[in-house]
């Protein structure tokens, strides 16, 4: 599966200057924050694949006007033909905001979702505006990354976390690295792509969880 990750920065070679063949075998999109919503409208249209997001620290102006044609995944689990993808946006507190939350805050979101992730046995991406403490994250307090991450790609290892929120021009920027539970940490900052293969995540219908694989299983059928 070929996944346009993208975060952060309007690319002028994937607005601007868009060719179809910059996109050729994508199959889905994947933002972590703090972009246009007309770019994501746009992203959406021209590459005609499922754009699904969550909110940056910035993305006040999608309580007026969200992309259209795009999924706000936040706070939920996202199954994308089998690819569980759990959605946590927003950053660290450093004023008031509605998209900051001190760590506590998002310790707690991440506890209300406990029971749905118990439901689905876990999830292969885990979809953030932020990073990780620790894992490509600042010194300065707007930079800093979740602890409570750290704690739930430890539980769970997913195969990915894809995050955004650090900028390249910040001049501590790394793309990839490895958490120390196993997960691949990757940072879109602009865009950039991620092929997953079939072996890093379950088939559909048999992640482990019953009745979740015969909800899946039931919900597939249905659809052809």
């Amino acid at each position: 599966m070929k996944i346009l990750l993208v975060a952060d920065k309007e690319e002028r070679a994937l607005w601007d200057y868009y060719t179809k063949d910059k996109t050729a075998g994508v199959n889905l999109i994947l933002s972590c924050g703090d972009l246009d919503p007309d770019y994501l409208q746009f992203l959406t249209t021209m590459v005609n694949r499922p754009l699904l997001y969550v909110r940056g620290n910035h993305d006040g102006v999608y309580d007026r006007r969200p992309p259209d044609g795009c999924d706000d995944i936040d706070d939920q689990i996202y199954n994308f033909h089998g690819l569980r993808i759990l959605g946590l946006g927003g950053s660290v507190k450093y004023r008031n905001s509605k998209d900051m939350y001190t760590e506590e805050e998002m310790a707690k979101r991440i506890k209300k979702l406990s029971g749905i992730l118990s439901f689905t046995n876990g999830f292969d991406i885990l979809l953030a505006h932020a990073p990780a403490a620790g894992y490509g994250d600042l010194e300065d307090l707007p930079h800093h990354g979740f602890e409570c991450f750290n704690d739930l790609l430890n539980k769970w290892k997913p195969a990915y976390m894809i995050h955004g929120h650090v900028h390249q021009e910040y001049g501590d920027f790394t793309r990839n690295m490895v958490h120390s539970c196993g997960t691949k940490i990757i940072n879109a900052c602009g865009y950039t792509m991620l092929d997953i293969d079939q072996s890093e995540y379950p088939e559909e219908g048999k992640t482990g969880s019953a009745i979740y694989d015969w909800y899946t299983i039931r919900k597939k059928k249905k659809r052809y």
